[in-house]
Parts: structure tokens; C-alpha cells; sequence
């Protein structure tokens, strides 16, 4: 599920520092249930089974995946398992030039080839002496531009206006934290606006910036391609050295007056480039046994991306261990010191999970639950249908979404680009995260619970048709609908791919089990999935799917469609 995603240098040294913290005396279980680590794959069957989603989730969510973040060879890797699995299936490819991907205008930039930058003459070096930051594709040029000292960041009655910053080079001090270390963040954005018309800005805290960011901030970055525009021109940005920042201002800043001319000049360029990235959408069909009605689609989706891996490996228990008291919801929580009670707890569980096993190292988002539950069930579904005796009167359009976490991007692409009429799309029902659930992951959780979002919020009769196909379980489902109230502050409507088809006016349900320790943790393994009550959400979406495909009219849309180009609201 969609996040926007920050790395909190703060927790993981807390959740880290645990491991070699003395444990408390007294038994205490382990957070959840575990499977094995590594599990040998078996043949699937025509059913939807527990054992079958177990074969498919610990091969998508294997570390070999690299956490299959968009843009990368993970992504590569996972998209290319989904595309075999449906070739052998038999599904009618539904991608571009007839194949089954759907290929995203995404790219990757980086600093491009022979970008230097010298003052006065003396060249420094990129990634060495100064980090620089991709400031737009019309970055400025930088020819004998006059260094001035712009003050310290954070307050502007220490800084420079910004007709006096214009056209130059303007250096930033930072401010110092409690510890007496520069602190390194600031905010980009504002600053460039603040300093629009400036040649370039330098903030002189790269000395100060912990390797973990540093790392991240020299990975090329990775987004979608927007349409042609015109961009005004920005300045440059950067974070510099303690040595290169005395260079360009003839000496430290403590004690310089702002609007200080150091007499330096700069000159140089640093404009990144584009180079196209993998993204691919997944999309296939299972052809209707109704000769009108086939040309009507229900649509079964889930994502086929997460977010990655991380340069600083943490303890992978002392992680879960820490979350398990202070961040049950995972990153959905703000990361925080725990309490002395709290850090007993804390010791308590990782004691018993040292019991268990050894310590590991980790530094993968595997996202078992986040979506490779969703993807393996949609794969499961297939199958299944495939095996039916009598097919859907409907075809099932099968799609798995990329870059979902990067911005919903794959499934806006597709309904802004569909490979089938768009109109043609009775309703789509959209599966991220339905492998947990339990008491121990979520309040009110256990066998059969399940959050429904936007069920009803287009369509009464879709969400009258999920309740009606629920009730034919022995043992009946729970639905939460609490997380899909208006207005409520974890915006589930507006965080996953269903909502890129709700804008266009498709009925749409949003089948999830909800958020739990691991979410966006790289404790989000197959290990801790329950395959039991995988296998039963999984079911009853295939249900629910041919309940609408064989109906002998479409969907009854009687709610207020949304403007497709404007804000989502919940």
C-alpha cells in the first residue's frame, strides 16, 4: 500500500541497540507464529489453496527480489515470474504489441556525463567533496557566478533577501543540534522557491549527513514521465564539504556576516539526465463464455512492486521485536523511544525469539504481505478460473500494477492508457495486503477479518453483491468498514491502485486485512503470512468476481462520480 516513505535513522538505531541489551527473566511468546524462513516450491493445483499461495508468495517475496521496487532489476524479476505463470496458464495477453506488459513512461535520473564545477579555478568533486541534488530538468549553468554567504538556514531574519541572492552563488550554514553536530536537513523545495532566481544554493552540511542518507541521496532517483512542459529555470543545488564551503567563502562561516562576497567565483554545470527505467504493468484475460457479454470485463487487480532494500542492514528480530511494542502498525506509526517498561517488553520478546533461532541481518523489503499476498492470489484466481468447468459469462481482466508505491502510478497509467475500452470495465476489485489479519496484527483481527473500502461508494448493488457472496461461508467473514468512513485520517480510498479506477467512475472494492508491525518494515516476510485465511479472502474475491460477471446487466452505478483529474477525497 501506497506510503509516502521515510527512513528514521533514530529507530533503527534504537530497534539495533536492543540486541545487545541483557534480557529480562520470565517467558514471554513470540510476536506471531513463524514458518521457515526458506520454503521448497511444490506444483500448484486448479484450487485455491493454502499451499499453493505458500509456493507462489516465498518465491515473489524471496530476497533475490531485491524488495522489487520500480525501476530495478527486482522489479524486473518479479514482473517476469507473473508474466511466466500466466503464459502457462493460457491467458490472452492484454499488454502492449501483444504481449502481456504494459511497459510505464518511467525513467531514472542521474547526474549526467562531464558535469564539473570548479571555484576560481580549483575543481572539486562530485559525490566526494559536494553531493549534488537534481533540481529539475532546466537546472542553471554556472559561468563566473559570484559567491555570497547566504546566512543560516532556518530563520530568514539570519539570511539574505532573495533579490540579493539573484544570480548568485549563495552558501547556507546550518544550524547546530543539542549535540553540538551540524544538523544536515533542509528543505530543499522551499529554499529553491525562497532563492529562485539565485545561480546556485550550497548548504554546508554534507560533513554532517549520516552515511545511511547519504547513500539514499546518491541513488538516482526514479519517477514518471510528465508530459512535455515548460519548466523555469532553477538554480543548482548542493551540500558541500566543511573544506569546500572555507573554499568557496575564503573561510568557515561561524562569524561571517550574511551577504558576505567571498570574492569566489563558480563555474561548472550539474544537470542530470534521463535514462529509461523498467516499470511494466502485467495484464492478461480470460476470455467470457458469452458471446455479447465477453466484451465486458471484470477486472481483478493487485501491485507487483514494494520499495526495495536499504544500505544499512538492521537485526532483523530486534526490528520486529521493537515494533511489536512501539510501532504495532509499522510504518504507520511514528517511530519513537520506547518507555522503560516498553523496553523490557522489548527484551522479552527478542529473548525468546533468540530462542528460536539466531540472529540475522537485514536490509530487504521483501513485502511478503504488501502485495505479494495480493499478487499470488490474483495468480491463484487465474488459475482457478482457468480450471473451471464453466467460465465466467464476463471475461476476468488479471492485472497486476507496478510503481504503486511510488504514487499509484502503474494503474493510473492503465485507465489513462486502458488496452481495453475503458468503458468496457464493470468494476474492479482491487487486493493488497489480505495475508494477516490476526489478534495479534490488528485489534478486533482473527479468522475471516477483512476491511472493505469504497464498496459502496459508486455502487449500492456492489456493495449489497460482496455482503450476499459472503454469507455463503460456513464460516462467515467480519467486515470492518471503519477505514472507510469519510474523512478518515488513514485514507485508505485514496492509497491504493482502486482509486484510479473509482475516478473514472468503475465500481470498485478494496479487499484488505490491514496494516500490522511489518508494513513497510523489512520484516515483511513470507514467514509470518497466514496461508489459511489467505487462501479464504482469495476465495471470496474469485467469488465475488464471477457473481458480477455473470449478472445480466452491469452494475448499477447510482453514487456521484469523482472529476478523473482531480483530487482523490475520502
Amino acid at each position: 500500500m501506497l506510503l509516502v516513505r521515510f527512513r528514521f535513522a533514530l529507530f533503527v538505531f534504537i530497534a539495533t541497540a536492543l540486541v545487545g541489551t541483557p534480557t529480562s527473566a520470565g517467558a514471554q511468546s513470540a510476536p506471531s507464529r513463524e514458518l521457515p524462513l526458506k520454503h521448497a516450491p511444490q506444483p500448484t493445483t486448479a484450487e485455491i489453496t493454502a499451499a499453493d499461495l505458500m509456493t507462489r508468495l516465498y518465491i515473489f517475496s524471496d530476497d533475490s527480489m531485491e524488495g522489487r521496487r520500480v525501476g530495478t532489476i527486482g522489479h524486473q524479476r518479479g514482473t517476469a515470474y507473473i508474466e511466466r505463470e500466466v503464459r502457462k496458464l493460457g491467458l490472452v495477453p492484454a499488454g502492449d504489441s501483444g504481449g502481456y506488459f504494459q511497459n510505464l513512461p518511467v525513467f531514472e535520473r542521474t547526474l549526467a556525463a562531464g558535469q564539473t564545477l570548479s571555484v576560481s579555478g580549483t575543481s572539486f568533486k562530485a559525490w566526494v567533496d559536494y553531493l549534488p541534488r537534481d533540481n529539475g530538468p532546466n537546472v542553471r549553468s554556472l559561468k563566473d557566478a559570484p559567491v555570497v554567504f547566504g546566512g543560516q538556514w532556518g530563520d530568514t531574519a539570519t539570511m539574505i533577501s532573495p533579490s540579493a541572492a539573484a544570480g548568485k552563488f549563495i552558501v547556507i550554514a546550518v544550524p547546530e543540534a543539542p549535540d553540538g553536530t551540524p544538523q544536515w536537513q533542509v528543505n530543499r523545495p522551499l529554499l529553491t522557491r525562497y532563492y529562485s532566481d539565485a545561480a546556485g544554493i550550497a548548504i554546508t552540511s554534507l560533513d554532517a549527513m549520516d552515511p545511511q542518507a547519504r547513500e539514499t541521496l546518491t541513488e538516482p532517483a526514479v519517477d514518471l514521465q510528465s508530459p512535455e512542459q515548460h519548466v523555469p529555470e532553477l538554480p543548482a543545488f548542493l551540500y558541500v564539504t566543511r573544506l569546500m564551503s572555507d573554499a568557496l567563502l575564503g573561510g568557515p562561516t561561524r562569524g561571517l556576516t550574511r551577504g558576505k562576497v567571498s570574492g569566489k567565483t563558480v563555474t561548472g554545470s550539474l544537470r542530470f539526465a534521463d535514462t529509461p527505467a523498467p516499470a511494466r504493468n502485467v495484464v492478461a484475460i480470460l476470455p467470457g463464455s458469452d458471446p455479447v457479454l465477453k466484451n465486458e470485463y471484470v477486472a481483478i487487480g493487485a501491485h507487483n512492486d514494494h520499495i526495495g532494500f536499504d544500505h544499512a542492514p538492521v537485526d532483523h528480530d530486534s526490528l520486529r521485536a521493537f515494533n511489536t511494542v512501539v510501532r504495532p502498525g509499522g510504518a504507520d506509526d511514528a517511530p519513537r523511544t520506547p518507555t522503560a517498561e516498553e523496553a523490557t517488553r522489548i527484551r522479552t520478546i527478542l529473548d525468546s525469539l533468540r530462542r528460536i533461532h539466531p540472529p540475522r541481518r537485514d536490509s530487504i523489503y521483501n513485502g511478503a504481505d504488501d502485495d505479494g499476498s495480493g499478487t499470488v492470489s490474483v495468480l491463484e484466481i487465474a488459475e482457478s478460473l482457468v480450471n473451471a468447468r464453466v467460465k465466467p459469462k464476463r471475461s476476468i481482466l488479471f492485472i497486476w500494477h507496478a510503481g504503486e508505491e511510488e504514487g499509484l502510478w502503474g494503474s493510473e497509467y492503465f485507465t489513462d492508457h486502458p488496452t481495453v475500452p475503458r468503458d468496457s470495465i464493470d468494476t474492479e476489485l482491487n487486493i493488497d495486503m489480505i495475508g494477516r489479519g490476526r489478534a495479534d496484527d490488528v485489534k478486533g483481527g482473527g479468522p475471516g477479518y477483512v476491511q472493505l473500502i469504497g464498496s459502496r461508494r459508486l455502487s449500492t448493488e456492489l456493495g449489497d453483491l460482496v455482503e450476499t457472496v459472503a454469507k455463503t461461508e460456513a464460516t462467515p467473514f467480519r467486515f470492518d468498514y471503519q477505514y472507510d468512513a469519510n474523512g478518515h485520517p488513514q485514507q485508505y480510498y485514496c492509497r491504493s491502485d482502486h482509486y484510479e479506477y473509482a475516478r473514472y467512475g468503475i465500481p470498485i472494492v478494496f479487499f484488505s486485512t490491514a496494516g500490522h508491525r511489518d508494513y513497510h518494515q523489512v520484516t515483511d516476510e513470507a514467514q509470518y503470512i497466514d496461508y489459511d485465511q489467505l487462501a479464504r479472502v482469495a476465495t471470496r474475491v474469485r467469488d465475488v468476481a464471477v457473481r458480477a460477471a455473470n449478472l445480466d446487466h452491469r452494475l448499477v452505478v447510482d453514487k456521484r462520480k469523482p472529476d478523473p483529474k482531480g483530487q482523490c477525497v475520502q
